[in-house]
């Protein structure tokens, strides 16, 4: 007997249906020989500051850096109940070993990981990793089993990722919220991806206009333009110097331009591809794109390669038959077959790229919703332009002179469209549903034009252009900015740059969106003022793209064997011990910059300003519920309320000292002080009577 754990029910009934598990129990699946169960997600994660002393409970500066030493894991609450079972089947005495069949990368071997350690299990960890959801692919899979050992690395790597994220997310947070009053949320890579977001948007708001005047040269038959000329002086007075005067071309030049198929998608180029097309974002493209997946309708979705290795030309020659079947738009195109193109065993890491299934051309399409149909078309239609011809064009640049002056105009004939047919007839078939930016066309030129061709009366025209700010990012020109970002710090041949992975970056847009830091305005992704404030208090190296770009290749390298662990989490230890000294460093009149009202002292429970109210005083934390009422139920008895100079010392001490609180068994007055205490996230008072001198 053997147990099998998978990340998602869904895919445990997959797996349980081939490995003949067909009994259902509560929380797992039994057959004869294999006991198959799932993980429901993470769940597990890293337990918060006050699991390792209760001081940090309190947000104090002074507590800083948290780091450490015994890394505990907690189980999330409403999960609970999934890992009982897992850990009551990973302790069974008559089980083997268990075979960990998470999604097969980084973010499975934590999940699995987490639950084994936890547990406390000693059963043999082996290891399914597969691609694609297929009956075929299951059973190689199943056959071919790797020891949990051999992805030790990865695990590793997996580890290091998450243990980064808690160091800079905790501490950070922590140090910017207490030190400037207001709640300043802070994450390895969220930070400096929104760091990006407001620096186009300065851009944007920092750009002037320019205004340029260009000469154009009009005859039936073509269009020639001067350079850029910046004064209009200048340009008028060109213009009027080519009136009415011969003009002749000078050169003439004809290239042939061959332009190779697009690669196969990865999950990046997907995303960037369905937001263009059909305004999907990228988390919503991941989603449905997870459930084809989990359907066997696609393969593996959170890839980084655009390339097959060797063994699966076989395959992706059957996919290539079937797609003209499956999809209209193709039926009256001649799809090549060119794999060789699209294969390539160096430039496969973990996954291959994305394709169709052989499987979905069996299942009925229609019973795919919208979305799905679209992603699904977009994976079939650039496999058949990647397998096809290539576009062969001829461009032909024009001189014309005229009085001494140089005016140009190109044009542009495409000899043969090989893949671009493909690409046109998709265009066509979603145009209804879809915004397509097509590359915009250049007219052919007429064949008549020859060099030493001479003109005359010739039109003659200025025209005003302005220079343009930088365009806003959408979710596709913001995925490839973190795709790209930091590259030009490396070398060439480093192999992971950008900011994230393709399967964590449509989280993290998520993620700025919903902490309030970045809104979708249409297509566009803007920095809120929120956003803005938060990046321009925060040091270099916390908003620093090619930093957090090298650590994600540096977990490459160490997935590959060629770092240590210990090695990362000492530089992430090292920056934070940086971090504290650079807030002990900021000036004094700066800390108190965003408070737009008079701060009566800081937040017991997360750090932030504490404000006055008309019936209270509540903390500034939209995420915080503290709040100490002026009339209460233990004060009104005595005939007290709450002013601001007892809550400010109340905040800053737990206690203050009131002289005239009222007594109903002797009707007079008397002197306390008021203790205020925290009890699971509840205030509560009590009085301490002063010792009387002997």
């Amino acid at each position: 007997m053997y147990l099998v754990i998978a990340e998602k029910p869904s895919v445990s009934q997959a797996l349980a249906k081939v490995l003949g598990a067909d009994r259902k129990e509560d929380g797992y699946l039994s057959g004869p020989d294999c006991v198959v169960s799932w993980c429901l997600g993470h769940l597990a994660e890293y337990a918060p500051p006050e699991t390792y002393d209760s001081r940090y409970q309190k947000w104090n500066f002074a507590d800083l850096p948290i780091l450490p030493e015994d890394w505990q894991l907690t189980v999330k609450q409403e999960k609970k109940g999934q890992y009982t079972v897992l850990k009551k089947l990973l302790n069974r005495k008559d089980l083997e070993y268990v075979i960990n069949a998470c999604d097969a990368g980084r973010e499975g071997e934590l999940i699995f990981r987490r639950v084994y350690e936890l547990s406390g299990s000693r059963l043999p960890v082996k290891r399914l990793w597969i691609s694609s959801m297929e009956e075929k692919a299951i059973r190689e899979g199943l056959t071919h089993l790797k020891e949990g050992s051999v992805y030790a690395n990865v695990c590793a790597a997996s580890v290091c990722r998450a243990k980064a994220d808690w160091l800079i997310g905790i501490n950070a947070t922590r140090a910017f919220t207490t030190k400037y009053h207001k709640r300043m949320t802070v994450g390895r890579v969220q930070t400096p991806t929104l760091a990006m977001l407001v620096d186009r948007q300065e851009k944007i708001q920092q750009f002037v206009k320019e205004t340029y005047y260009r000469v154009a040269l009009e005859k039936d038959c073509f269009c020639a333009v001067s350079e850029d000329i910046k004064e209009k002086a200048e340009a008028v007075a060109l213009a009027e110097k080519c009136r009415g005067k011969a003009a002749v071309i000078s050169h003439m030049e004809t290239t042939r331009k061959r332009i190779s198929p697009p690669k196969l998608y990865d999950l990046t180029t997907l995303q960037r591809e369905a937001n263009r097309v059909f305004g999907y974002t990228a988390q919503e493209t991941l989603k449905e794109l997870q459930e084809l997946y989990e359907a066997k309708l696609v393969t593996y979705p959170r890839t980084d390669s655009q390339y097959l290795t060797e063994d699966m030309e076989q395959t992706a020659l059957e996919i290539v038959e079937l797609l003209s079947e499956q999809f209209p738009f193709l039926a009256d195109i001649a799809v090549g077959k060119d794999t060789g193109r699209i294969i390539s065993n160096q430039k496969v890491s973990d996954h291959h790229a994305l394709l169709p299934t052989k499987e979905a051309f069996r299942q009925e399409a229609q019973k795919l919703s919208g979305k799905q149909k679209d992603l699904f078309g977009l994976i079939g239609q650039r496999m058949a332009q990647a397998v096809s011809g290539e576009c062969i064009q001829e461009e032909t640049a024009v001189t014309v002179l005229c009085e001494g002056h140089e005016f140009r105009l190109k044009g542009k004939k495409t000899i043969q469209p090989g893949f671009r047919e493909i690409e046109s007839a998709f265009r066509k078939s979603v145009q209804k549903k879809a915004s397509m930016d097509s590359e915009k066309e250049t007219a052919p030129l007429p064949d008549d034009l020859y060099e030493g061709m001479e003109f005359s009366e010739l039109s003659v025209k200025v025209s005003p252009h302005d220079t343009v700010p930088p365009k806003a990012y959408t979710e596709d020109t913001f995925l490839a900015a973190m795709e790209a970002a930091g590259s030009q710090d490396f070398e060439k041949e480093t192999e992971k740059k950008g900011l994230g992975t393709p399967a964590t970056r449509a989280s993290m847009i998520e993620k700025l969106v919903a902490s309030g830091y970045a809104e979708r305005k249409g297509k566009q992704i803007l920095p809120t003022a929120g956003g803005r404030e938060l990046i321009s208090v925060l040091p270099d190296y916390l908003k620093s793209a090619s930093m957090t770009a090298e650590w994600e290749n540096k977990l490459l390298l160490m997935e590959k064997g060629e770092l240590e662990a210990d090695c990362f989490l000492q530089e992430i230890e090292k920056l934070m011990e940086t971090m504290m000294d650079g807030c002990r460093s900021i000036p004094e009149e700066e800390l108190y910059s965003f408070q737009s009202k008079e701060c009566v002292g800081n937040c017991p429970l997360c750090g932030a300003p504490v404000h006055e109210g008309k019936m209270n005083f509540y903390c500034s934390s939209r995420d915080c519920s503290f709040s100490l009422w002026k009339e209460n139920r233990y004060l009104s008895g005595m005939r007290k309320q709450i002013n601001r100079k007892m809550a400010a010392e109340l905040l800053e001490h737990g206690r203050t000292h009131v002289k005239d609180l009222y007594s109903r068994k002797t009707g007079k007055t008397f002197a306390a002080d008021l203790l205020m205490k925290m009890e699971e996230k509840r205030v509560s008072f009590c009085l301490e009577f002063p010792k009387k001198n002997k």
